[in-house]
């Protein structure tokens, strides 16, 4: 049987799991975020495997994480990390630089994200396949379809609307293909990209941001005066908190409209603060229903929230008080998410698995749709933000501070 396994979990191309990894061990001693690799490595022992993948599959959660993977290689310089995360790339990138399962014509904008690793692959390598890849991603935005106001629709299949959750998937891609590549003018429309969902999704009797809205107003789902869905959705709050702080590594300082992405980041994390809960440290699913009945602590926005709030801290976008919601958080995160088995691997608890609007089983966005949702361990949108909210807590563990 252990002849089998070995077999199967050491295939040419992808990374050789240890032995450590082969008895199905993680190293207590070792800092989370490299615990919550090493545990992802074991469960997948090929990248392609991540998010409960059967088959190949180019998708916005393999980038998430395995993004998060890259930052744990660049702090700690683990090759077998960098070499794992390589692999994806290898088994999806073709020599004229077509992607495996990607369909630019469908045009959704969730495609993008996993372009963001390979520019790092391509800095690393100099493989022409990966050049040609990134371009093929950012001539989906070329042509990707929009608002008549700019905004960029989610997806083709949902006409006329903006997600919290596609500004995390584009924006960030496509403000560094501009720092990248030298093209000053694309800075313009990346912001437009945030001031947009803000303006469509913000809801001013509480703060929040609604998960989407429709602004043909034409969806069932859709208010008939707004065009938003019903609730905030936490993880869709997730999204947006993360691309506002990672798209601000690009976006030069006297950029006209940086300002207004500041301004929204702001507004994000007073309502962070405003409803992380005064004992778990943590945040439900529903944020505009914090503390009501069938309400849950839900860990891939707890995640993103946190990881959200250090970043801003450290790169002063936000004030540096609100470093202790960030370590309030991270030491709820693993108060009431994370367990580990006898063998050291990390569990990351109470997913919620998927959560979307209308489509062909029809999603409502109601209250109770939220809550009828699967929950589930260890899934990526959990799994990449904790490790990257670990190496934001961990580098303020050594320095002392953030500098």
């Amino acid at each position: 049987m252990m002849k089998k396994l070995v077999k199967q979990l050491i295939l040419p191309g992808v990374l050789a799991i240890s032995m450590t990894a082969m008895a199905q061990q993680v190293d207590k001693n070792q800092p989370w975020s490299v615990r919550m690799v090493e545990s992802e490595m074991i469960r997948c022992p090929e990248a392609w495997q991540l998010d409960f993948q059967p088959r190949l599959k180019w998708d916005y959660c393999h980038g998430l994480e395995l993004q998060a993977m890259l930052d744990v290689y660049d702090a700690y310089g683990d090759q077998r990390i960098f070499d794992y995360a390589l692999a994806y790339a290898d088994t999806m990138i073709h020599a004229d630089g077509s992607i495996e399962a990607y369909k630019l014509e469908e045009y959704n904008i969730d495609r993008v994200n996993t372009g963001k690793v390979l520019f790092r692959f391509y800095e690393q390598t100099k493989e022409e396949r990966y050049r040609k890849a990134i371009d093929l991603l950012r001539s989906q935005l070329d042509t990707h379809p929009r608002n008549e106001d700019g905004g960029f629709w989610h997806k083709q299949v949902y006409p006329n609307q903006m997600w919290l959750d596609g500004l995390y998937m584009g924006a960030p891609f496509y403000a560094e293909y501009a720092y990248r590549n030298s093209r000053p003018q694309d800075y313009a429309d990346v912001i437009k990209q945030f001031v947009l969902a803000a303006k469509h999704t913000y809801d001013p009797t509480n703060g929040l941001y609604r998960h989407a809205c429709d602004v043909k107003r034409q969806e069932r789902w859709a208010d008939k005066n707004t065009g938003q869905s019903a609730h905030s959705w936490g993880r869709a709050m997730g999204w947006y908190a993360m691309a506002l702080v990672d798209v601000l590594d690009f976006l030069p300082k006297h950029e006209p409209g940086r300002e207004e992405v500041l301004k929204i980041l702001n507004n994000v994390a007073v309502q962070i603060k405003r409803l992380q809960h005064p004992e778990a440290g943590v945040w439900y699913q529903v944020l505009d229903k914090s503390g009501e009945p069938g309400n849950y602590l839900e860990s891939t926005c707890s995640t993103m929230f946190t990881y959200a709030l250090f970043k801003a801290v450290r790169m002063e976008y936000i004030d540096k008080s609100y470093l202790d919601v960030a370590i309030k958080g991270y030491e709820g995160i693993l108060k009431t998410f994370i367990e580990v088995g006898e063998n050291g691997v990390v569990e990351i608890t109470n997913c919620c698995a998927v959560a979307g609007l209308g489509g062909k089983v029809y999603r409502s966005g109601s209250y109770e749709y939220y809550l009828s949702e699967p929950i589930r361990n260890n899934d990526p949108k959990a799994v990449g933000p904790f490790i990257m909210a670990s190496l934001e807590w961990e580098r303020l563990q050594r320095f002392g501070c953030f500098k």
